[in-house]
């Protein structure tokens, strides 16, 4: 035995179980019995976990690395999306390959302290751009593949049809290792022809779909029919996923209903981004602000994979974050009304397994057989995780120990007499 975690937390079981690894892969997951017993003889490493919660390492469902850490190259702060947009765009011909991927490691390094050992990136592929980022992002998946799965979505920010020559890149993108094929349909001028465009490419490449879309709090801008539609056309059934989607949010509540069914018939997960939606959307209203958010607990009631994304850290989309799933995941609750034990577990999922599904990805978690991805956090239970989202804690990849952070925290008080 390579490994034995000793006395942790398992939340999906509810009591505490010793888990055993060898050769990367979980040997056996058992209630522990209070001794170490022959098994802690023979490990290399005996892990005493009392006080600690066991998990799969986290998914990070949506995430722009290329993006990452621009605030400070900004002139101001972005006043609604199309200008969030229009500030990064004036950035881009300052990009080199090695800019990327500084910035982008930065916020790898973050995921790995937080326990992400999953993510699914959108890489800006433009003219200006050209596959400036693609080459980035390619030699990033390489050199940190010991640490993260990172999928890699080919993204047309700034367009496909107003923005000559990008059809031809996203298809080099296509060829030359792409994880899934985005689109941004807000930000073109024949939405529909953007969404043809993209699903055509993906079903020629056999690769998923990943959208951005819906992005205001306008009750009328419903992409979302179109790409149920072109889902069902084009028999990608759970291969397609949206982000934002926050329009839905602004529907009245029969209709968004009736368009949540639609999306759970059609296999469409859902990526709720709180900390941009709720930073860029509501901006019009003169009072009663709306929050921004899509209609998380409709489309859950409905039967939705619903899962949350970080989006974007430091950056005019989001000038703020720190990269954590579990932050998001408590904004969400917070902001949507998910506030039982019972909703502290679908939080879990979302940026666990119910993400890993998102993803195209069977997520066994921990389970005897599965890869030994694996996350200890000091925390008593599930609710405690979320709402305390904390620190201290210890990530396994593939059972190699990669990554731990440990902290130290003491009250001073004075003595009596």
């Amino acid at each position: 035995m390579d490994t034995l975690i000793r006395e942790a937390f398992d939340p999906y079981a509810g009591e505490r179980v010793d888990v055993g690894v060898r050769d990367g892969v979980i040997a056996f997951v058992r209630p522990s019995a209070g001794g170490s017993g022959d098994a802690s003889r023979e490990a290399g490493e005996t892990v005493d976990a009392r006080g600690w919660l066991l998990i799969p390492g986290l998914t990070e469902t949506h995430i722009h690395l290329d993006k990452a850490f621009l605030a400070s190259r900004l002139p101001r702060a972005a006043s609604d999306v199309k200008d969030a947009i229009a500030m990064t765009a004036a950035l881009k011909s300052g990009y080199t390959v090695a800019d990327i991927a500084e910035r982008s490691g930065r916020a790898l390094d973050r995921a790995a302290r937080f326990g992400v050992t999953r993510m699914r990136a959108h890489v800006e592929i433009d003219p200006v751009l050209g596959l400036t980022g693609w080459e980035a992002a390619l030699a990033l998946r390489e050199a940190r593949a010991g640490e993260i799965d990172l999928q890699l979505v080919a993204f047309p920010q700034e367009g496909i049809h107003q923005a000559p020559g990008t059809a031809a890149l996203l298809e080099e993108a296509a060829r030359r290792g792409a994880d899934a094929v985005g689109g941004v349909p807000y930000n073109d001028k024949d939405a529909m022809a953007h969404l043809e465009y993209v699903f055509r490419l993906a079903a020629s490449a056999g690769l998923p779909v990943d959208l951005h879309l819906d992005f205001s709090d306008d009750p009328e801008q419903l992409a979302i029919l179109d790409v149920i539609a072109l889902t069902e056309r084009y028999g990608m059934q759970g291969r397609v996923a949206v982000g934002h989607l926050t329009s839905l949010g602004s529907v009245p509540p029969d209709r968004a209903r009736l368009i949540a069914a639609g999306i759970a018939a059609a296999g469409i997960s859902v990526f709720a981004l709180p900390a941009t939606d709720l930073y860029l959307n509501g901006r019009g209203d003169a009072y009663r602000h709306r929050r921004g958010l899509t209609a998380v607990g409709i489309l859950l009631e409905e039967g939705a994979n619903v899962c949350v994304g970080t989006n974007n850290l430091r950056n005019a989309f989001t000038p703020f974050g720190t990269g954590d799933p579990l932050d998001m995941a408590l904004l969400l609750a917070q902001t949507a009304y998910l506030g039982s034990e019972a909703d502290a577990m679908r939080l879990l999922g979302m940026c666990t397994g119910r993400a890993a599904e998102a993803l195209g990805v069977s997520d066994p978690g921990i389970r005897p057989g599965a890869p030994a991805n694996m996350l200890l956090v000091r925390a008593d239970g599930v609710q405690d995780l979320i709402y305390d989202r904390p620190r201290e804690r210890v990530l396994w990849r593939k059972g190699k120990r990669v990554a731990e952070t440990s902290l130290c925290s003491q009250i001073f008080r004075p003595l009596n007499g």
